[in-house]
């Protein structure tokens, strides 16, 4: 083994860290007969030769050696090099991609096309995988056959007739997951695959390995589900859960995946695969996670048939179960629209269950959906009332943060969060989202001014000030606590220089807030406003404007603003030109000239504070529906403007905008995968503002 990795000229290539004279150790590290040795190795390979799945020229010369070992049968663990021959080989750049790329990233698609063709080259080592010794080599090759090979209907045979032979029910799910891969891949295969897996998913067959092809026909081939898939999910669902036996809900693997799992793991990754194989010794099949999600991603737009199936896994005895449908319905309300009421309702219903994971995982996918929570108030109330110790947490390094009942209790606006935020306030550090959850409060929280007064007033103004002070700021921001004026002043006064700017553009947008009863703060604001070109001038400007109503003393510091290299600062100055109205229309031609430029959001800016200083709408629609098209995170601040200027008619261009905008079933801002905390949130405020330009001066708006 290894003959030749001598001769290679390591030192000559780099790998993601630098020289790539290390890679003969990590790959004899990958043959070694220590486990941990094993994990380091693999954990180098994944960490620096194949770097995020990057594939340097020391990545290609490392797959000759990965092929030698994985042909070796006393090499342990020889399924994860097998994932990572996959991995490497694996990456297909299409036409598109390969039209846009710059010199830097032409040299990196040219060593994808060098690796997928080095791999697939050899893939006929594969076929004989399909039956080794081991179960997790038997688990990985099948998807690399369907990632890699060029001869797919010769793959489609094989993983066919090893289906009649394999007794491994995961590895039998992989076989199956490989043939759905390959339809994808390979349309013409679609049909055969389809009719294949069609014939699995019917009643004669284990609940398991149906659940596994209904999995793969929502991926590969949607119309050959049967049209009560939900019905008929559900159903294997429960027979999972009810009997054991083959295919059953307490079926395993007759074999571990794999030598050496009971090593203790040495790298964060090998952390993170014994966290998720400890999850697995405790589950009852604990592959009906994955397999669901693979179904659920099938279903994609098919919202009504997803939320069945995922009540029915609230509904569970099995907690791991509930667990996973909780994670799960955060995914379908993060991404799609529709009503949820009742998913709402059976995941706070988790929120009292007596296993601590349910219920976490309960809490936090509450905290993402803001009002749409509001079928859980009262088990959020009933959470947050039964846990005073959950009110704070803290993070590894000592940071704190309010616990995500109470925060989903506060988004909710529900007072019967407020002892908890009180509580918050009298934390030693003050958590970062106090402030934010006291705005979704409102009024109610008006009690905790004199807390929020004093922490600021005892805030130390060091470099870390701006970190201590900012939620104190937002609270105060949000409840325009104009008493509150002359602690926000000594912080504008006496910011340090560290993040000074940040603390003080806080603390000015504190004061705009208060009106009026900022009067104290006048001789500092005008001393900003001599000084313009900055953010922090406009927003002083801003701030003065708030305090005296007086726009020829903030004007010239405005349109300095709008003329300032900062892209911020023009942003900053058009936003309180607009908050100006009338009273700035002077300034119309210099925002009509930023309507062109280059960026898209000071274009954005610059047009809705033309039409708040000109009442100008004709002008300023098209650009505004421009970039509503281009970029989707702007809609908000698009939508706002037009629920203002109400300039929607029947069959004009904002009416089809909008009316295409209500009537998708996908969220405006969801990415598959991943979706951030306010995403739910913004979107649904998005929704409320169509509705609301669209609706004209009736002054109806459906909840």
């Amino acid at each position: 083994m290894f003959a030749g990795i001598d001769e290679v000229d390591w030192a000559s290539m780099e790998h993601a860290y630098g020289p790539a004279d290390d890679v003969p150790a990590l790959l004899r590290g990958l043959a070694s007969a220590d486990p941990a040795e094993r994990e380091r190795a693999l954990d180098g390979m994944y960490g620096a030769v194949h770097h995020q799945g990057d594939v340097y020229p020391c990545t290609l010369a490392c797959i000759p050696f990965l092929f030698q070992l994985v042909a070796d049968p006393s090499v342990p663990d020889r399924g994860d090099i097998v994932e990572l021959l996959t991995s490497i080989g694996g990456i297909d750049l299409g036409e598109d991609d390969e039209a846009e790329l710059d010199e830097e990233e032409a040299e990196g698609a040219a060593n994808y096309a060098m690796a997928a063709a080095a791999v697939s080259a050899n893939a006929g080592v594969f076929f004989a995988l399909l039956a080794d010794e081991d179960p997790g080599v038997r688990l990985s090759a099948p998807l690399a056959l369907a990632a890699l090979h060029d001869d797919p209907a010769r793959v489609l045979a094989l993983l066919r007739a090893r289906l009649a032979a394999e007794r491994a029910d995961e590895v039998r799910f992989a076989l199956v997951e490989a043939a759905g891969r390959l339809a994808l891949r390979h349309r013409p295969l679609a049909g055969p695959v389809a009719d294949w897996l069609s014939r699995l998913a019917a009643e004669s067959h284990p609940p398991g390995l149906r659940l596994a092809a209904l999995a793969q026909l929502a991926r590969c081939a949607p119309h050959a589900l049967p049209g009560d898939v939900a019905s008929v999910v559900t159903a294997l669902l429960r027979q999972l859960r009810a009997f054991p036996g083959p295919g059953g809900a307490r079926a395993r693997t007759a074999e571990p995946l794999g030598p050496g799992a009971e090593a203790a793991p040495v790298t964060l990754v090998g952390q993170l695969r014994a966290r998720s194989a400890g999850e697995s010794a405790v589950r009852t099949a604990p592959w009906t996670a994955d397999l669901l999600r693979t179904l659920h991603a099938g279903l994609d737009d098919r919202v009504a048939e997803r939320a069945a199936l995922l009540a029915d896994q609230l509904r569970s005895p099995d907690p791991w179960q509930r667990i996973d449908a909780v994670r799960m319905t955060g995914g379908l309300m993060g991404g799609w629209r529709g009503s949820h009421t009742e998913l709402v309702r059976l995941v706070g219903e988790q929120l009292a269950a007596p296993e601590p994971k349910v219920a976490e995982a309960a809490s936090h996918v509450l905290e993402d959906l803001f009002a749409l929570a509001a079928p859980a108030a009262d088990a959020l109330a009933a959470r947050v009332a039964a846990d005073p110790g959950a009110w704070v947490r803290e993070w590894a390094d000592g940071r704190p943060e309010l616990g995500s009942a109470v925060k989903a209790l506060a988004r909710l606006g529900d007072a019967r969060a407020l002892p908890a935020l009180a509580a918050a306030l009298d934390h030693p550090g003050v958590p970062y989202d106090v402030g934010p959850a006291i705005g979704f409060l409102g009024e109610a929280a008006r009690p905790l001014t004199g807390a929020l007064r004093r922490r600021l007033a005892d805030v130390v103004l060091d470099e870390h000030a701006y970190d201590r002070a900012r939620p104190l700021l937002t609270g105060l921001t949000a409840l325009r606590a104009g008493e509150a004026a002359p602690e926000v002043l000594r912080v504008l006064r006496d910011a340090g220089e560290f993040r000074g700017e940040w603390l003080r553009t806080a603390a000015l947008r504190a004061l705009a807030s208060f009106g009026p009863a900022a009067r104290c703060a006048v001789p500092e604001l005008r001393a900003l406003v001599r000084h313009p070109g900055s953010v922090e001038a406009t927003e002083a400007a801003g701030a003065l404007w708030a305090v005296e109503g007086d726009a020829g003393a903030v004007l010239p510091a405005l349109i300095e603003g709008l003329a300032s290299e900062s892209v911020y600062a023009r942003r900053a100055a058009a936003g309180v030109l607009g908050r100006l109205g009338e009273g700035a229309a002077v300034t119309a031609p210099r925002l009509r000239a930023l309507l062109r430029h280059e960026e898209l959001w000071l274009r954005v800016d610059a047009a809705v504070a033309l039409w708040e200083v000109s009442g100008r709408a004709a002008e300023c629609v098209p650009v505004l529906l421009a970039a509503w098209e281009q970029n989707r995170h702007v809609r908000v601040r698009v939508a706002e403007c037009l629920a203002r200027m109400r300039p929607v008619g029947a069959g004009s261009e904002a009416a089809r905008v909008l009316l295409a905008e209500l009537t998708s079933v996908r969220r405006h801002n969801a990415t598959d995968g991943v979706h951030g905390s306010h995403d739910t949130y913004t979107d649904e405020k998005l929704l409320a503002l169509c509705r609301r330009a669209l609706l004209g001066n009736t002054g109806k708006e459906p909840t």
